[in-house]
């Protein structure tokens, strides 16, 4: 299939698309004229996860598919008759990793099989698969290069090493046209818990004065979700780019401890910190610092963040005050 030029008119499948990041990404191939064919998680309660709080000028454009990633058969189907796709269906909470492995080996990385090798007979333009910087561990140097070695830290990293790897394989034995996209800490509206940001930011938009963390210490490379989402549009569209892995990172790490004063200031809420031994991680599994060099994405991809953090973080605190119901500070997920 030729490659692509644009969306107008496109089909693409969009796996994950009812979380975080791929409910952004249909919204805005949505705007971009393509036609979204969403693979949402099945349920008995027929939700579309994040999508269902999309405009309805939004939801009723897509092409919803209620199914599961581990299925092959079904994901062969959703495949069929794409453009290209975009992987990110994945379990992702680490912690969740360190009690249920299987999950993830079954999701992540036979599910990324599935989605591969659907593709690949569904002749697509393109594949743009689903990294992360949590593949590195703690590195060796920073700014971490998409040349960096790889250092499981986790079982979740060492699934999503696995999947890379797949398809990084199937480009090299059967032409399978992937970009695989690493994005590091995206953050946002819409998403949940289980990262530190919203954590942060439910606790104080509830009003609380003794806020519950993990480690203040570690850094991270935070992305907003808008640049994230125009990350994966450009990996769509860029030429010659097939089998290349590219990192989508701002270049600037901040700690765990700077981000909460950020949190505090943005909020209005004065507060401190209580360790929370549910959000402590082994210590060898504890990833010390990630810090981009998003040179490559900018060199390969065109793409470079606009979004800074301080502008990110009060859109995020604005979001999860609108929508306090579903960020309830007594449940916070792992």
């Amino acid at each position: 299939m030729p490659a692509l030029t644009g969306f107008e008119g496109r089909t693409v499948l969009v796996t994950g698309a009812d979380g975080f990041i791929g409910s952004h990404l249909c919204e805005r191939l949505v705007a971009l004229g393509a036609r979204v064919r969403a693979f949402c998680l099945y349920n008995s309660h027929g939700s579309w996860g994040w999508l269902d709080h999309a405009s309805p000028e939004v939801r009723k454009s897509l092409d919803v598919r209620l199914g599961d990633i581990r299925d092959a058969r079904f994901v062969e189907d959703a495949c069929k008759g794409v453009d290209a796709v975009f992987h990110l269906a994945a379990l992702i909470a680490i912690p969740y990793s360190y009690t249920a492995p299987e999950s993830f080996v079954d999701t992540n990385v036979r599910g990324t099989l599935n989605v591969l090798e659907a593709a690949r007979r569904a002749d697509v333009s393109r594949v743009v698969h689903t990294s992360t910087s949590e593949v590195y561990g703690t590195p060796a140097h920073t700014p971490i290069r998409e040349t960096h070695p790889l250092n499981a830290q986790s079982p979740y990293a060492a699934t999503k090493i696995a999947a890379d790897q797949l398809a990084l394989a199937w480009h090299a034995t059967y032409k399978t046209p992937v970009v695989v996209l690493r994005p590091f800490n995206t953050y946002g509206p819409r998403q949940s818990t289980r990262a530190v940001l919203p954590t942060m930011l439910a606790q104080l938009v509830a009003g609380r004065t003794q806020i519950q963390l993990g480690r203040l210490d570690t850094k991270r490379d935070l992305t907003f979700v808008s640049d994230t989402v125009e990350g994966f549009v450009k990996a769509a569209l860029a030429r010659d780019c097939e089998g290349l892995v590219v990192q989508l990172g701002t270049g600037r790490a901040v700690s765990v401890g700077e981000l909460f004063e950020m949190a505090c200031k943005v909020t209005g809420t004065p507060a401190t910190v209580t360790q929370d031994p549910r959000r402590m991680r082994p210590d060898a599994s504890e990833v010390l610092v990630l810090e981009s060099d998003p040179s490559l994405a900018k060199e390969r991809l065109g793409w470079t963040p606009r979004v800074s953090l301080e502008e990110g973080l009060s859109r995020t605190a604005a979001f999860v005050k609108e929508h306090a119901a579903l960020y309830r500070p007594d449940f916070l997920h792992l």
